[in-house]
């Protein structure tokens, strides 16, 4: 890893309030939480200049939280709700969040997972270490503090043998490669898009952080919690492809 930070000067305190935040947050059918957590959100995220939420949907919602979020974006300057009828898998939510909050100049972006399964009284962590110049910081379940509670244990064993291999193959060296709350500078995730995102599945967060690997980067604890049975044959198909082929092009000195 580089020494290469944010700051513009490390003597001078650092304001959250002349930066922008912008929030990237794929919903489907979580109606019965879905407001809670917006504010929730949002009410650790004060003292930035400005702060945009944008909770993407799909054709994937089928219980009424796209239009509940609706109605509440009327009386919300900070809630924008993105409708993306194109997406065809979970990476393209992610990906359009990602360039809605580059498009409306964002300065960090921090990316959360709805319905509870990340924890947003742990979002100050998150902004603690990028505020000490980094170029993105990634929760991690695995490092001093971090929990993985209430998921099925294939899953916890999916994610850390994952993390594990991966930091192998690619010389990578993150206790959780597999996470997918994280906040970035606006630099550092235009240059993860420009080198092009190829996982259609979960392993897009691996192929992030790979990515990012000669910025600047560090992890803070997080509590996961997630009950769902979500890790099928076409994701670990799609995962152990692309991590050789990106242990490929390491090898060959295009990575």
């Amino acid at each position: 890893m580089n020494n290469r930070g944010n700051l513009k000067d490390a003597k001078e305190p650092f304001r959250l309030g002349g930066l922008c935040l912008g929030i990237v947050c794929p919903m489907a059918n979580e109606r019965a939480t879905a407001a809670e957590f917006v504010n929730l959100v949002l009410e650790q995220c004060k003292g930035f200049g400005g702060v945009r939420f944008f909770a993407i949907f799909d054709n994937s919602c089928e219980d009424g939280t796209f239009e509940l979020l609706e109605r509440m974006q009327e009386e919300m300057a900070e809630l924008r709700v993105v409708w993306a009828a194109e997406n065809t898998c979970v990476a393209d939510a992610y990906i359009r969040g990602y360039h809605e909050a580059l498009d409306a100049g964002c300065d960090w972006i921090l990316e959360i997972d709805a319905g509870f399964s990340h924890q947003p009284s742990e979002i100050a962590r998150f902004f603690d270490k990028m505020s000490q110049g980094y170029d993105c910081v990634f929760g991690s379940r695995f490092c001093k503090g971090g929990k993985f509670k209430e998921a099925p244990f294939r899953r916890y064993l999916i994610s850390r043998w994952g993390s594990i291999v991966t930091n192998l193959l690619m010389g990578t060296e993150l206790t959780d490669m597999t996470s997918g709350f994280e906040l970035f500078t606006s630099a550092a995730l235009r240059k993860v898009l420009e080198r092009g995102i190829r996982s259609r599945g979960h392993f897009f967060q691996t192929e992030i952080k790979i990515y990012c690997r000669d910025l600047r980067i560090a992890e803070v604890p997080i509590s996961y919690r997630s009950p769902s049975q979500s890790v099928n044959l076409g994701i670990l198909v799609d995962a152990f492809g692309n991590l050789f082929r990106l242990f490929g092009k390491r090898l060959a000195g295009r990575l």
